[in-house]
């Protein structure tokens, strides 16, 4: 299965608490929720498409916990997101978590979270994707198993906050495979991992 990262993001890189102002105070963060006011129909277009793609979800233990208090009560069929997270197997990466009560949850990467990962890309699918779980997803990164990133960049800048790609991180080349902007001004930008940076002069 190809391994997908779909991370919402401020102009400045900001990623942290984009869904509500109680979701992540770490660091004495007091602007979660930044990302609501951009809502639209353009962004559910987009939301339904990633979600008829996945096959399997791997979370980081925040985000499996936030998804694991809320989805399993949303019970709508027809709703594409709650049904693919109800129904298809999850994966959470946690060394503390002991137990998942979410229905088709198992826990990985106790002992070797490198492995678990590549063991699970290497079983049959399309997408096991991963929302959120910056993380989660900057340890994935500096091993190269992020095959692809769907990165939306809100029209708003914080100044402060966790960020996607952390200072030391492994230098890595993208390709822009897709590209749109929703009716509210929200970049939707798909890349696709081809391998190191290359570099020159002018």
């Amino acid at each position: 299965m190809k391994l997908t990262l779909t991370q919402f993001l401020t102009l400045d890189g900001v990623i942290q608490a984009p869904g509500g102002p109680e979701e992540d105070r770490s660091g004495g963060f007091e602007q979660g929720g930044w990302s609501v006011p951009y809502d639209d129909e353009d962004f559910g277009v987009f939301v339904t498409e990633v979600f008829d793609r996945v096959d399997a979800f791997l979370l980081g233990r925040n985000t499996y916990d936030i998804f694991a208090g809320y989805w399993p009560d949303k019970t709508d069929p027809a709703d594409p997101v709650a049904s693919r997270l109800n129904s298809l197997p999850k994966y959470v990466a946690s060394t503390t978590l002991t137990t998942a009560d979410w229905q088709g949850t198992r826990i990985i990467g106790r002992d070797d979270l490198v492995k678990d990962v590549t063991a699970l890309k290497e079983q049959p699918g399309r997408e096991l994707q991963m929302h959120g779980s910056a993380g989660l997803a900057r340890s994935l990164m500096a091993h190269d198993l992020i095959d692809g990133l769907n990165l939306l960049t809100f029209p708003v800048a914080l100044g402060a906050g966790t960020r996607l790609f952390a200072a030391g991180g492994l230098p890595t080349a993208f390709r822009l495979s897709g590209s749109r902007t929703t009716s509210k001004g929200v970049v939707i930008s798909t890349y696709e991992r081809v391998g190191r940076p290359e570099y020159g002069s002018f």
